[in-house]
């Protein structure tokens, strides 16, 4: 049964947070904000105020997430709708999520995407595989 909590921003970002493995302490150190305003944030404290954008921009930026994410809304834009074949084929094969098929729709190298299902294997698989080179230690 789905926790009422996660309903909340507050529980949004205490389940990614838990989900990234950080401690409040470190999540509030790397977002630039006091861990009591984490902690009330979190705990849904109704007499803590609201987030600012920049503060959702920052927690989101550490826990690797959109700001929707931690919003509970879907993003609002137009879809690239210029997604070759093999970037089809490549996501079907591979169940790649919808938010990542838009991703490598958007990447172009030297202005052409890739035009094989391996190639475009290789870029996502150097993505994701990247992840662990942007931490900040």
């Amino acid at each position: 049964m789905a926790d009422p909590a996660d309903d909340t921003i507050g529980g949004r970002i205490k389940r990614f947070r838990e989900e990234a493995g950080l401690t409040a302490t470190e999540l509030a150190a790397q977002a630039g904000i006091a861990k009591s305003y984490l902690s009330a944030l979190e705990s849904g404290d109704a007499h803590s105020r609201r987030p600012s954008g920049e503060t959702m921009y920052s927690l989101a930026e550490v826990l690797g997430v959109a700001m929707s994410d931690l919003l509970g809304r879907p993003i609002l834009h137009t879809p690239n709708s210029e997604r070759p074949p093999s970037l089809i084929e490549f996501a079907a094969e591979n169940d790649i999520p919808e938010s990542d098929v838009e991703m490598l729709a958007s990447i172009r190298f030297r202005g052409e995407q890739p035009q094989t299902a391996k190639r475009w294997e290789f870029i996502y698989e150097a993505i994701r595989n990247s992840r662990g080179m942007d931490s900040k230690h």
